[in-house]
């Protein structure tokens, strides 16, 4: 995968006298990684390992900020700088501030265009910005976006000014929990389970340049295994143009394909080598859009060979398959939060660590709850060999309602949601898909958490298995208002539990555990920490592990498919996790726990 590393262009900086003035906010917990962040080095990699291009230019580092009336017209002046993309409430911002729903908040910053891009389209990106966001180049609108989840790009050519420094300005609203649309666990008051809000950039921005009549949008490659091939989508940004992809083993062509931009191509692969986690084996793809006998476009991308399904075994028992053999899920539930940058991990050092220790601790997936991670985050686990469980970020909660113990099996009713809601959460949900589909180590999507906003279950489980086959669909993880999808799913604390046995799904226990140790001087906050039992040392929080993990053993063998274990590392006043939040200590004996996690996942070998 070394091809991958481009040359990078690396955007305008703050100066020396800018940096020296910029410090992490507060005195809250860090991670060892928070130490590396300055402002002339901020995310520095390429932010879409998926669609490569050689030349881009990262505007990640310290812009002007300021937060305003809602209503209120584009400020004049500035209240300090703010270290993109760390979220306005994040220390690494170097600002650590709220944001009501009565305000907004505004990004102001310049940047260069290289004069050998003044013949090309100059494209305009974003990895997330939660949740409104309009963007303004040289005071023109070039474009609006809400979702705080995925990414969005703008073409900001016309916009442009030549021979001149560039102005480029964002206005940011984002309610949290005081509108109806996806939050994960977001809260204006958090506690508990709920979390500090995130609100705006919290992604990498950067520019690329693309040529003038056409280019490479999106290249999503489904494997079929069963026919030894590679079915690749390539949309570009016009129907037009021959594209031609060629498969690569390290350095050996295995095989090439020509198809009209907007249809498929067919690559076959003799003698495939198939991607699981004991061999994560990744194929490296060049895609080249050509039109009229001339080269457009060209990037780089990658795809894997592998297919996940169900099958029953001679017992009856519908079990999950990766590439037609039955594979005990377990893993971890994992939150993806960070007391120094909340959403954003400090460093893409930071953001591979949570993937290895994970399967160094011997699980083979992680299920990713109510986030959404940058690309980096998911191409990671495609590299090292993680089966993703993606949860889709949760709408309102409303306590005291919904909750999942009295809603199982159809027990239960939707929860309140308007129009508005349901439309803000399928529209987010197709976003959400639409950027993750292309990661072949998303093996299970989750659209319901519970019943956290649950609604149209059966509707919103079937457009997503007819929107993606590919993929196995848990409708409502821990909710299962309705019969749906391909999977039943209980949630069941401290110790596991086993699902009502379903003959037509198979059956998994999508949380447990959530064995909490507060340990001194690695706490979030002085208030209540909280866990669903608490122990006192490392020992013991093992043995409870070791003994619950044991006690999977007979559900496994009555038919239990997967579980995932609450969680990888403790989370603000959460302290269930197996690292402690700033990831400076393991909680569990790591040998103890690898040698029984292998145990269990072997059950199905």
């Amino acid at each position: 995968m070394k091809r991958f590393i481009c040359t990078l262009i690396i955007g305008l900086v703050a100066s020396a006298t800018a940096h020296a003035e910029w410090k992490i906010a507060g005195e809250r917990l860090r991670t060892n990684w928070a130490e590396q962040v300055t402002p002339e080095s901020v995310l520095p990699e390429y932010p879409r390992p998926q669609l490569v291009r050689g030349e881009w230019q990262n505007l990640n580092g310290l812009w002007n900020y300021a937060i305003t009336a809602a209503d209120a017209a584009q400020p004049t002046s500035f209240e300090g700088e703010i270290l993109v993309p760390f979220a306005l409430e994040s220390a690494l911002s170097g600002v650590q501030k709220s944001l009501t729903e009565r305000d907004a908040l505004w990004y102001e910053r310049t940047f260069s265009v290289p004069s050998k891009w003044l013949s090309q389209r100059v494209m305009l990106n974003f990895g997330a910005v939660d949740w409104q966001a309009d963007v303004y180049v040289n005071d023109i609108l070039v474009g609006s976006h809400t979702g705080g989840y995925t990414p969005f790009s703008f073409d900001i050519t016309s916009a442009l000014k030549k021979g001149a420094e560039q102005r480029l300005t964002v206005r940011v609203w984002d309610p949290t929990d005081k509108e109806q649309h996806p939050i994960g666990k977001q809260c204006f008051n958090p506690t508990g389970i709920w979390y500090t809000p995130v609100s705006g950039i919290w992604q990498t921005v950067w520019l690329e340049p693309v040529a003038k009549q056409n280019h490479i949008v999106a290249v999503t490659p489904t494997s079929d295994i069963r026919n030894g091939r590679l079915v690749i989508d390539t949309h570009c940004d016009k129907p037009q143009g021959l594209v031609s992809i060629e498969v690569k083993d390290g350095d050996t062509l295995v095989g090439s394909a020509k198809a009209v931009c907007g249809t498929p191509a067919i690559v076959h692969i003799p003698n495939a080598k198939l991607w699981s986690p004991d061999m994560p084996h990744l194929y490296t793809l060049k895609v080249s859009l050509t039109e009229g006998g001339k080269s457009v476009d060209c990037v780089e991308s990658y795809a894997a060979m592998r297919e996940f399904s169900t099958k029953r075994d001679e017992g009856g028992h519908l079990r999950l398959c990766l590439n037609g053999k039955p594979v005990f899920m377990y893993g971890p539930l994992d939150q993806g939060w960070w007391p120094d940058g909340l959403y954003t991990a400090p460093t893409d050092e930071a953001l591979l660590s949570d993937v290895t220790f994970t399967k160094a601790i011997g699980f083979n997936t992680i299920r990713k709850h109510v986030k959404v991670e940058p690309a980096r985050w998911y191409y990671h686990c495609d590299r090292e060999g993680v089966i993703v469980w993606q949860d889709m970020p949760s709408m309102f909660f409303v306590r005291g309602r919904g909750l999942w113990g009295r809603n199982y099996m159809g027990a239960g009713t939707d929860s309140p949601v308007s129009e508005r809601a349901k439309e803000n959460f399928r529209k987010e949900w197709r976003e959400v898909m639409d950027a993750l589909r292309f990661f072949p180590s998303i093996g299970v999507w989750v659209p319901f958490n519970e019943a956290w906003g649950q609604f149209d279950t059966e509707q919103i489980a079937a457009w997503t298995k007819q929107y993606d086959p590919s993929r196995l669909v848990n409708a409502a993880s821990g909710g299962n208002l309705r019969e749906c999808g391909d999977i039943i799913d209980l949630h069941n604390y401290p110790a596991p539990a086993m699902p009502v046995h379903h003959a037509g799904f198979s059956v998994v226990l999508g949380e447990y555990g959530g064995i909490g140790y507060p340990m001194e001087e690695h706490l979030w906050w002085n208030k209540r920490n909280w866990g669903y039992i608490k122990f006192s040392s490392i020992a013991e929080v093992t043995d409870e592990y070791v003994k619950y993990a044991h006690e999977l053993k007979p559900l496994i063998r009555q038919g239990l498919s997967a579980a995932i274990y609450t969680q990888t590392t403790d989370v603000e006043g959460e302290v269930n996790g197996i690292l402690t939040y700033d990831r400076k200590v393991v909680k569990m004996d790591k040998e103890r726990v690898r040698a029984v996690n292998q145990e269990i996942i072997n059950c199905l070998k």
